[in-house]
């Protein structure tokens, strides 16, 4: 039967691409047994409830076959009608191009990228190890299952996918299994032209049960090399499953031709005939659909055998109970706004210090809390000295250590926040937050509330010099939709920034934190929450100063200057730009005060962004250049950062 399953998702996935005149037919076609296996026999979910704590995570890291998932997700009894797979690739559809989390009931993460989707996969299965060893009980598993991905040649030659499979070996995730779509083909040809290492030995070398040699079109060989994975509870699991691309085509298989492209109506028909498989399309069996309708109610009863052990779970342990039910709504305690505004900090301190006592003080009130760095805890203040770490002796803990690897950090704690029941935050210093570009600009398409620790944030760095100095990388966060972007001045500001963060459940932050210690600024409130205020005014402003970060004690620098120089002067701190300009006109236009006014911005990056705030007279001081090596204020200075020339400059424009 699971061979007329495989053949029957052929067709459909074949048909869907046809229909779109675009998409991926080969791994669809050259995966349906491995589906038909995963979804027909393997897996444990409920397609009646998507979001069900303890069902099996599928994961298509190699997003572009994402026919090869609608059709089992079809077949499956999921709410995807024959209507939405003869939908795909348009516009609105429940069937787009790449797998699009929440917009397919049954998809666990947005994949496209490739190796992003394995990296989220090994986040799930961390996310288990740990939610595991928190509540499982003595007599009671309550979460006990397996996270499995498939990804193809093109996430194995991306880098995010060896750092993730290091990392997944070192932590030992033994209910993580990888199947590896070895077709030896890619968009541009055969896999020989850039692609001859020995995958087998690189992911035995990280740890890894490597499953070798399994044919991946014979249902026992899948079937056995699936169990054996499932034995092994030390090591993540990887099955080197040989497939034949387009399999079923008679002129395309095991051709790059069958990657990206609609095969053809003869192609279709002389596959369809091949398969034994009528004319006719988005064609489905009787016997194949009473098969899955059978699977369903299978599927139902073990669904409903877990919700009886929850039962007797929840009633034997409350406590446990009660923090689970925290934990999946993301709750936060009714008072944690006033203990992170009541921690006393002494200040000149740097942000990243005043974030390290804020983020302490949160993880003791918010237990879901965890997360890491890529090596840089002592720099970034992200250590939680009172928890264990996390290691493969010990998942019980809070601190996960990521190694230097910023692209499968980021992409793991997509992975933990998609997962459901913890709140992920990462680290590193703000300039390597290239590495985690994509990692992060999928947590804002998906969504997802991953806190994002950045600091040493401007040339003020120093000594480390322009490699590790960022210039253009805040306002090119500040371009990802749905990122949103803090910079706080001072000890103030950084508090309210993580109680924007933790309140913050619909997608990703950004602290932007310094290295360099900044005074406290004395002001009548701290209005983060509308991304800019108004820190100090004079009536009838000439000079309105805005600032954020490290800037904005500058910025007050400058504005005592040109007061001692008769000046009547507004100072702005706009610690998230988006945020303020997202505010109501009017709150906007009281903040900047006068038009009349010359607008003064000034940053210690690219200045680009500004613009949105400056008007006809208006005066930029930012960095359009890379920085430099040498102690941080000597750096500054010598690029324009300092009160006295600052002001000389105002002077001259008034």
């Amino acid at each position: 039967m699971l061979k007329e399953v495989a053949n029957i998702a052929r067709g459909l996935s074949a048909d869907g691409v046809e229909a779109a005149k675009s998409g991926h037919p080969g791994l669809p076609l050259g995966c349906a047994e491995i589906g038909a296996v995963l979804y027909g026999e393997v897996m444990k979910h409920n397609p009646e409830d998507v979001e069900w704590p303890n069902r099996d995570r599928f994961v298509l890291s190699a997003g572009h076959g994402s026919m090869f998932l609608y059709s089992y997700l079809h077949l499956s009894g999921y709410d995807l009608s024959l209507a939405d797979l003869k939908d795909f690739r348009q516009l609105g559809s429940k069937t787009p191009g790449h797998p699009e989390y929440e917009d397919t009931p049954g998809v666990e993460t947005t994949t496209g990228p490739l190796g992003q989707g394995f990296a989220n996969a090994v986040g799930m299965a961390l996310a288990e190890e740990v939610l595991a060893e928190k509540y499982n009980t003595d007599n009671i598993d309550i979460v006990d299952h397996y996270t499995y991905t498939l990804l193809g040649d093109g996430c194995m030659m991306e880098g995010i996918t060896a750092e993730a499979a290091s990392l997944a070996g070192h932590l030992g995730l033994g209910k993580l299994i990888t199947i590896y779509d070895d077709n030896e083909i890619s968009i541009a040809g055969s896999t020989d032209l850039t692609f001859t290492e020995d995958v087998a030995a690189k992911f035995k070398a990280c740890d890894w049960q490597v499953i070798e040699d399994v044919d991946g079109h014979n249902i026992a060989e899948l079937r056995t090399a699936i169990k054996e994975a499932q034995e092994n509870s030390e090591q993540p699991s990887l099955i080197m499953a040989k497939t034949h691309i387009g399999y079923g085509a008679p002129n395309k298989q095991d051709s790059s031709s069958a990657h990206g492209a609609p095969l053809g109506e003869d192609e279709i028909a002389g596959m369809k005939e091949e398969l034994g498989l009528p004319k006719q399309k988005f064609y489905v069996s009787e016997a194949v659909r009473e098969f899955f309708a059978k699977r369903k109610e299978e599927l139902k009863e073990e669904y409903q055998a877990w919700q009886k052990k929850f039962a007797k779970w929840s009633e034997a342990n409350p406590e446990l109970k009660a923090d689970w039910d925290r934990a999946l709504n993301l709750e936060l305690p009714s008072d944690l706004k006033e203990l992170i505004e009541d921690i006393e900090i002494e200040t000149p301190t740097a942000t990243r210090d005043s974030s390290g006592a804020a983020l302490r003080t949160i993880a003791e009130e918010v237990p879901y809390l965890i997360g890491g760095s890529a090596d840089l805890a002592p720099s970034n203040r992200s250590y939680l000295d009172k928890y264990d770490e996390i290691q493969k002796d010990n998942y019980a803990g809070r601190n996960l250590r990521f190694g230097v690897r910023e692209q499968a950090m980021a992409a793991v704690c997509n992975g933990l926040s998609l997962y459901g029941g913890l709140r992920p935050y990462c680290a590193t210093f703000l300039v390597f937050s290239d590495y985690m570009r994509s990692s992060m600009r999928m947590s804002a398409l998906m969504e997802q509330p991953v806190v994002y620790i950045l600091t040493h944030d401007s040339i003020f760095v120093g000594e480390d010099g322009p490699t590790h100095q960022p210039v253009e990388h805040v306002e090119s966060l500040r371009l990802i939709p749905n990122l949103k972007v803090i910079r706080p001045a001072d000890d103030e500001e950084t508090k309210a920034a993580w109680w924007e963060a933790m309140k913050r459940t619909e997608g990703p932050t950004a602290l932007v934190l310094t290295r360099q210690g900044v005074p406290h600024i004395e002001k009548e409130t701290v209005a983060v929450d509308k991304g800019g205020y108004v820190v100090t005014e004079d009536d009838q402003e000439e000079v309105t100063l805005m600032a954020s970060g490290s800037e904005v004690s500058l910025a007050v620098e400058v504005a005592e200057l040109l007061r001692d120089k008769g000046k009547a002067v507004r100072v702005l701190s706009i610690p998230d730009k988006e945020e303020f300009l997202a505010q109501d006109q009017e709150y906007i236009e009281q903040s900047l005060g006068s038009k009349d006014a010359l607008r003064v911005a000034m940053e210690a990056g690219v200045g680009s962004g500004w613009y949105q705030l400056l008007g006809t007279k208006s005066h930029l001081v930012s960095l359009e250049s890379f920085g430099a090596s040498g102690p941080g204020e000597e750096v500054g200075k010598s690029f324009g950062f300092e009160a006295e020339e600052i002001a000389e400059d105002v002077l001259k424009k008034l």
